[in-house]
């Protein structure tokens, strides 16, 4: 069974129970209450419902309330509430609960910031269920839900432009629609803008104006992204939007710092464009980076962090208490504490031929804006770590096939058992062991790829038009040369792992000793994975940017 949708024009009110003459029940009082301005959808089932809600998403209306029975089996009450909540942010959160269930609405209030809780039965519901609906609309109704027009790109399909912006805007979750320049809506966008094939990529905006080859900030700035800090002084500075620096964003502003996070493209760093990750503690069905990245910045947001996008960090300095980040454009903002938490870049592979060909079928990272590109065509993935693998396991949906090359003899020694054991299950994947690519060609586009064995040398060519890479990473750390103090590799150096003289930290100014995640500048901390030694996985990435906001308390204590 599948739950009636309504048809168009009217918000919905939706409500899920497992229980048919319960269901009946809720959707007729709701119905001869609100039926007129709201359309009633029923279901049965958690699934049944996130059905309905795709379906409502897709057609671009809206969803006001949500009432969940908790007690229904395969998926209860709560679980559904997290999973709609990334469909329809926005919508009012309703509980239904037996008088028994009453710990359950405390955890819902904490899992999925929950608005209310009803114990059944509820009547009278002119009592006891309509004043709590009446209150959730009129609260959703003084929010800002209205749908957002979509952006519109026109561009070429093999254009490392057109492919940059369109990450982009996915990556920072602004809804936008795909024309290929060569197809006949594209050519009329284009005539409508005043421009031709030679100006790609041209975004209009929601407004309807034509943007010609924007840059990153110029995007940013016309779809409604911040880019400029409100102040000029905070408590403290979060530079990179990766787990770890979302983390600290989230403990930072929840416990009353004046927190800004600036973010040089996208938040989520590396996991944001992770396909699935399944060992987060909490996730048990595992969730998309995207997910983990969009609830990261809502919980931040509606704590008072401030979020920057499109902001470029070239430089650290130290003024006193102040502790001065410096952006590319001249500018700079001040903080009486920094969190480094810029995370990591994926290496270029050295393989000839596959630079000009960047963004023209190969792809560092997981590139998910490109995976329905790839439906029923032969896919190359290299790498042996668990993003690899993620990237193999979502890519094989719709692949013909996907090959993944490993430079080592095992996969066993860089990736996640649970991973491993997927790809074997999974048919249409092939793993190649002792295999690097050494050259790339094609003319707009890749078109072939040349492996060699690294045991026994032999080479062979192969037609390959789609190639994901993902070989390790590279701090982003450039920019702290000479500030702070690095491995040789440039991960940043912090507490007790700082190189030490006579038992003392070299350079280290203070008497006291450096804390756990201190950097070798006091009130400068650094969490995730650029930090050296680091775990390299989502969860400790969080723990380090939580753990290094109590750092900075005790840092500003005594300071």
């Amino acid at each position: 069974m599948t739950a009636a949708v309504p048809g168009p024009s009217r918000s919905a009110i939706l409500t899920v129970d497992d229980d048919p003459g319960v269901s009946r029940s809720v959707a007729r009082d709701l119905r001869r209450r609100y039926g007129s301005d709201h359309r009633i959808v029923r279901a049965e089932s958690g699934a049944q419902a996130l059905d309905a809600l795709r379906e409502l998403k897709l057609r671009g209306d809206q969803v006001a309330v949500l009432l969940a029975d908790y007690r229904m089996p395969q998926m209860n009450g709560i679980e559904f509430l997290e999973q709609a909540m990334d469909l329809f942010p926005a919508a009012r959160r309703v509980l239904l609960t037996a008088y028994a269930d009453t710990d359950a609405a405390i955890t819902a209030i904490n899992v999925v910031d929950l608005d209310h809780y009803l114990v059944k039965p509820w009547d009278p519901p002119e009592e006891k269920l309509y004043p709590v609906v009446d209150s959730l609309l009129e609260a959703w109704k003084a929010a800002d839900h209205r749908a957002v027009p979509e952006t519109k790109v026109i561009g070429h399909r093999w254009s490392a432009r057109s492919a940059e912006v369109r990450d982009f805007l996915a990556r920072n979750q602004i809804p936008y629609r795909w024309f290929a320049a060569d197809e006949a809506e594209g050519e009329r966008l284009l005539a409508a803008a005043g421009q031709d094939a030679q100006s790609l990529p041209v975004v209009i905006t929601t407004e309807g104006q034509p943007l010609v080859a924007p840059s990153d900030a110029q995007l940013a700035d016309r779809v409604g992204l911040a880019t400029t800090p409100i102040s000029d002084f905070y408590d403290l500075i979060v530079v990179g939007g990766g787990p770890a620096g979302l983390g600290a964003a989230v403990y930072g502003a929840s416990e009353g710092l004046r927190t800004v996070l600036v973010e040089r493209t996208a938040t989520g760093g590396q996991a944001g464009q992770s396909s699935r990750i399944e060992n987060y503690l909490g996730f048990p069905d595992g969730l998309s980076g995207a997910q983990l990245a969009d609830r990261a910045r809502r919980q931040a947001t509606r704590f008072g962090a401030e979020l920057l996008t499109t902001r470029d960090v070239v430089g650290l300095e130290v003024h006193g208490p102040a502790r001065r980040v410096r952006f590319a454009d001249g500018s700079s903002v001040d903080a009486r504490a920094v969190v480094l938490a810029t995370g990591v870049s994926y290496r270029q592979l050295p393989a000839d031929g596959l630079g000009d060909l960047t963004g023209r079928g190969v792809y560092y990272g997981a590139a998910l804006t490109e995976a329905t590109s790839c439906a029923q065509q032969d896919v190359y993935i290299v790498g042996g770590a668990n993003s690899a693998g993620q990237a193999a396991v979502y890519l094989a949906r719709g692949a013909r096939s996907v090959t993944l090359l490993v430079r080592g003899s095992t996969l066993e020694s860089s990736m996640s058992y649970y991973l491993i054991q997927q790809i074997a299950a999974i048919e249409n994947i092939h793993v190649r062991t002792c295999t690097e690519v050494i050259a790339g060609t094609g003319s707009d586009h890749l078109e072939e790829l040349t492996l060699r064995s690294t045991a026994t040398g032999e080479t062979e060519t192969v037609p390959a038009g789609w190639l994901f890479v993902f070989i390790g990473a590279a701090p982003r750390t450039d920019w702290l040369d000479g500030v702070v103090v690095k491995d040789g590799k440039g991960f940043v150096v912090a507490g007790p792992d700082l190189p030490l003289d006579d038992g003392h930290p070299r350079s280290w100014p203070l008497e006291r000793p450096p804390y756990h995640l201190e950097t070798s500048v006091p009130g400068v901390f650094v969490a995730g994975d650029a930090r050296s030694e680091s775990a390299k996985r989502v969860a400790s990435a969080v723990g380090e940017g939580a753990m290094a906001v109590m750092l900075v308390h005790r840092y500003l204590e005594r300071s």
